[in-house]
């Protein structure tokens, strides 16, 4: 299929392939008389590369997934593997994401009256100190 085709059943623009096929995501198709023709199956490899991207994998741990396919390896190991490693990153977006907004929280009933009485009530914050790492 030409690339316009596959752009619209992958759902990316055809700039994306091009961009993809630069980064070693989605090898080089044929061509016949200077046009690119895919087979079906980049189609599917597209759909893969969107949905890892969108559960905010980079594009270098994409290309590493990928590799697995060139060397016929499992999929599911693949998936574990990096699923393991994406889970512990969560686990740290949570928790920042948790302790802000619990900051958030408190600071909308902030009632000080200057910024040095706001960093006070800071410092004697817990979690303040602990994303420091002080135990004033």
């Amino acid at each position: 299929m030409k690339i316009g085709e596959l752009a619209v059943r992958a759902g990316v623009n055809a700039s994306a392939i091009r961009y993809y096929e630069k980064l070693g995501l989605l090898p080089a198709p044929e061509r016949r008389a200077g046009q690119r023709r895919y087979a079906a199956a980049a189609a599917d490899r597209l759909l893969l590369i969107r949905f890892a991207a969108e559960m905010d994998f980079t594009l270098a741990e994409i290309r590493l997934f990928l590799q697995g396919f060139r060397e016929n390896t499992s999929p599911s190991a693949r998936w574990r593997k990096f699923a393991g490693h994406k889970v512990q990153e969560m686990e740290q977006v949570i928790a920042r994401a948790t302790r802000l907004r619990d900051m958030l929280r408190r600071l909308q009933g902030c009632r000080c009256a200057c910024l040095h009485e706001c960093v006070s009530c800071l410092e004697r914050s817990d979690r303040f100190r602990a994303a420091r790492g002080s135990s004033r």
